[in-house]
């Protein structure tokens, strides 16, 4: 039956559109290996995301390009991103997420593999900005995955482990590709390039292999969603929901705070008087404790206690802009990182936990809503490193930036407000 587009009803009184029955507990223990091909996906993600950071260099010198033609190439996926989220998403609801993530993993695999084959700053650019595609795929898709399969505690726990698959992936990348793989090409750039979306090609098979599960391929047939209902309806009687608008903004706010942050937090530590080595080191302490956060913090944010867990982890963030003015003393440094890894790993799984389980959503749209979440989010996740790079040029220095930071996390709180109004 399709929806008529001008008279629709918000989607909480769309009896068809209610969140498909889930396995959760009833799945066992193969719940978890599912869990662990989504994992494995992100993975592909982080360490494709980032393989290029430690190939800048020999890049650079390799195709004649600027340092600011390389910041241009490096920003070409976020900006297709913010445009093919919701495209993605709604690809997702029709496609299930066997078939959606394992295109994911191609393209991703694809987009690494176009890496390697560039030869000009058009060809590289092309190839970076194809990631914009398969990356979103994967963003939406292990949410609404984790929806279907899991259930209480158990599904911010599954949250916040999938979410350490990119970190990983990163932190693999970045320690591993000069020091491992490059020397056993030949120092080929291009070679490890290729060596990586080899990797993510075969991560996509094992989660084909992983979906050939009698109980997978039910679930999947169950959520997938047949009726030829206009995904513009959807989207709208999305929006029409007050807490996802509530949601989507802080989504910006969220993404501000942690690209801007991510991006320009060792040359901020450098330019506080550390050498590039020791920047880099007190830089990754926030990746660690965002792991470990990951693990335990969506776990507890079960919906009687989230919006204090959210509050509090809006205020870790503002604390931490404040700590870090102070560079040059050890103690406040270290807690404002510390505070920095907590909001950085958890925020945005607690927000895309709260969006999932918004009523008017469920896992039957937690696609769709994912795109809109994603497409708002990167919004900041773009003007994030532009405005702090900005600021950083007119003012000489990251003071301003970081007090910017600090105006938007008390920005968020407010929203947290408003979101904790829509919801009641």
């Amino acid at each position: 039956m399709s929806v008529n587009t001008n008279s629709s009803p918000d989607l909480q009184n769309l009896p068809q559109q209610s969140s498909p029955p889930h396995i959760g507990a009833d799945a066992g223990g193969y719940r978890w290996v599912m869990l662990f091909g989504v994992w494995f996906l992100y993975f592909a993600f982080g360490l494709t995301m980032a393989a290029m950071a430690p190939l800048i260099g020999v890049m650079r010198v390799d195709l004649g390009l600027s340092d600011s033609a390389m910041g241009l190439i490096l920003g070409a996926w976020p900006l297709v991103y913010i445009v093919s989220a919701m495209p993605c998403g709604a690809f997702l609801d029709r496609a299930g997420p066997r078939w959606a993530l394992f295109v994911a993993a191609v393209i991703i695999a694809l987009s690494a593999a176009a890496r390697g084959s560039a030869n000009n700053e058009l060809t590289l650019f092309l190839a970076v900005a194809l990631f914009g595609i398969g990356g979103p795929l994967i963003s939406i898709g292990a949410p609404k995955l984790v929806s279907l399969w899991f259930e209480g505690q158990d599904r911010g726990l599954a949250m916040g482990i999938y979410i350490t698959g990119p970190a990983l992936g990163g932190v693999s990348a970045l320690a591993l590709t000069n020091s491992v793989a490059m020397p056993m090409l030949d120092q080929n750039w291009r070679h490890v390039l290729f060596l990586y979306a080899g990797i993510s090609f075969a991560i996509g098979l094992v989660w084909l292999l992983i979906n050939q599960h009698p109980r997978a391929r039910a679930l999947e047939k169950m959520a997938r969603t047949d009726r030829p209902q206009s995904q513009l309806a959807v989207f709208r009687d999305l929006l029409r929901l007050p807490a996802v608008r509530a949601i989507l903004i802080m989504a910006v706010g969220a993404f501000f705070f942690n690209h801007g942050l991510n991006n320009w937090l060792p040359e901020i530590l450098r330019r506080g008087g550390m050498t590039a080595s020791q920047a880099g080191y007190w830089a990754a302490v926030p990746t660690a404790i965002g792991v470990i956060g990951s693990l335990l913090i969506p776990r507890l944010a079960i919906p009687a206690r989230r919006r204090k867990i959210l509050f509090a982890l809006i205020l870790a963030a503002g604390i931490s802009t404040l700590l870090l003015q102070y560079t040059g003393t050890n103690l406040p440094l270290g807690l404002g990182l510390i505070l920095q890894g907590l909001a950085r790993g958890s925020l945005m799984t607690v927000l895309m936990l709260s969006l999932v389980e918004t009523k008017g959503v469920g896992s039957k749209h937690a696609g769709a809503a994912g795109g809109l979440f994603f497409s708002a989010a990167e919004v900041g996740g773009v003007l994030g490193p532009l405005t702090l790079g900005a600021l950083s040029d007119l003012t000489g220095g990251f003071s301003v930036g970081l007090y910017l930071l600090t105006g938007v996390c008390c920005v968020l709180i407010l929203l947290l407000a408003r979101l904790n109004r829509a919801s009641g």
